[in-house]
């Protein structure tokens, strides 16, 4: 597969800390990929995701995206490859309207009218908000705000989306509009997709799963292996997801349920099949 961010032997220390932020950090991030960083507070995903948006250099090691080194010479072709959507939704809008917020990042890179139209109204229908196109966006919901946050990601066109926290600040339901957004436009034009997150239930979406703890890599792989450490993560604060805990469970309870089963909708279709087999 075309790879496509290279992070190679990265440290990073802020000025007046102790210790590094980022340690030896190393990965790779390839074409049409999902890949979830996870960590607790202060575990160095943040950092990281300043560092792939370039407002971050690394003081030891290299990082490159899309074929460019970061350095301050490259930084703006990089950050045409990657579009980030934030933690929070309403410190991204600038427009008075949704139409205005969707087309200001393409008046930036002077797009001509027509395109710049085309393009608001074919991000704003890819997720499901063109109804909304005249709103003020602070009188969107939190789900519906970030999905226009996504729809200015897409009407840029990069090759990469960047999710820095984008479902923290969210309800349950805000928070499965956004995820499953993102599921269904990853497939739809092959995406790659790195979200950086502390919620378990989020990273069961990705293909795969990094895990930081005190600015290094504790442990990578798919989310069957992530999960698999169990009390490992408890110990690294984070949580087990709720369809795990309860496949367990059930488990010890002599219920014979596959191990594969990483979120609610493949156990809840597990237990019916068992069910209707008796």
């Amino acid at each position: 597969m075309e790879k496509l961010i290279s992070v190679k032997n990265v440290y990073f220390q802020y000025p007046g800390q102790e210790g590094y932020a980022l340690e030896n950090v190393t990965f790779d991030v390839f074409a049409g990929e999902w890949v979830a960083l996870v960590g607790h507070n202060g575990s160095g995903k943040s950092t990281l995701a300043k560092m792939l948006n370039g407002l971050h250099f690394p003081q030891k090691g290299s990082v490159e995206v899309c074929g460019y080194e970061l350095n301050e010479q490259n930084i703006w072709e990089i950050r045409k490859h990657i579009g980030m959507v934030f933690q929070n939704p309403d410190n991204q809008f600038v427009g008075t309207t949704v139409e205005d917020d969707v087309a200001f990042g393409l008046e930036n890179q002077g797009i001509p009218r027509e395109e710049m139209v085309n393009r608001v109204i074919e991000a704003l229908k890819h997720v499901k908000m063109e109804q909304f196109l005249n709103q003020e966006p602070h009188h969107l919901s939190g789900g519906q705000k970030q999905r226009v946050a996504i729809a200015s990601v897409l009407a840029l066109r990069p090759s990469i989306i960047l999710l820095d926290e984008a479902t923290s600040m969210l309800d349950p339901k805000g928070r499965a509009e956004v995820i499953e957004t993102v599921k269904t436009l990853k497939e739809r034009y092959q995406l790659t997709v790195i979200s950086i997150t502390h919620d378990l239930e989020e990273a069961v979406k990705a293909d795969r799963v990094i895990v930081m703890n005190g600015g290094k890599v504790f442990s990578e792989g798919v989310p069957k292996e992530i999960f698999g450490l169990d009390e490992q993560l408890v110990q690294l604060g984070l949580d087990i997801p709720f369809a795990v805990k309860l496949r367990k469970a059930l488990q010890e309870k002599g219920i014979s349920v596959s191990s594969q089963l990483m979120n609610e909708e493949e156990l809840v279709n597990e237990l019916w099949t068992l069910h209707c087999s008796k």
